[in-house]
């Protein structure tokens, strides 16, 4: 039997899965009636842009997600390595996918510096914006929500 949910992205710690940097999950309750609702797609962008599992945390600088995007920020670990091109490639990767599946919906985690929506770590600090991902995925027309 075809239950016609329509899919939406999430990102994948969110499920239990340990691809966070430091290699546990963010396991989130609330999923539980979304996927009443879709099916759901589970995405990593910084392993899809080619990190490993557990990785150094990172954190955007000099701006937020689409400042990246536009070549005025950078994503920074806190050795000082910069991973920029990583989230932007894991960015992109999510992109291809969504759009692969016609996907319009996505479910991501929030404060990351990939999957943040509406507020990210930036310099250290948690303020508004948005992450890497979450502002290429919003510059095609996907409607975001933040999970914690």
């Amino acid at each position: 039997m075809h239950d016609n949910k329509s899919k939406a992205i999430v990102s994948a710690c969110l499920l239990g899965i340990c691809c966070r940097y430091d290699g546990k999950h963010k396991l989130s309750g609330k999923l539980g009636e979304i996927q009443n609702v879709y099916d759901l797609v589970p995405v990593c962008p910084e392993q899809m842009g080619g990190m490993p599992t557990p990785r150094p945390p990172s954190m955007i600088v000099g701006g937020e997600g689409k400042d990246v995007l536009e070549g005025n920020a950078t994503v920074t670990t806190d050795q000082g390595s910069d991973v920029t091109m990583q989230y932007i490639n894991g960015a992109q990767q999510v992109l291809s996918l969504v759009q692969l599946l016609g996907i319009k919906k996505a479910f991501l985690k929030s404060n990351s510096p990939s999957c943040g929506c509406g507020a990210i770590k930036v310099d250290g600090i948690v303020r508004p914006g948005d992450g890497v991902t979450t502002a290429l995925l919003k510059r095609h027309g996907i409607d975001i929500e933040s999970v914690d």
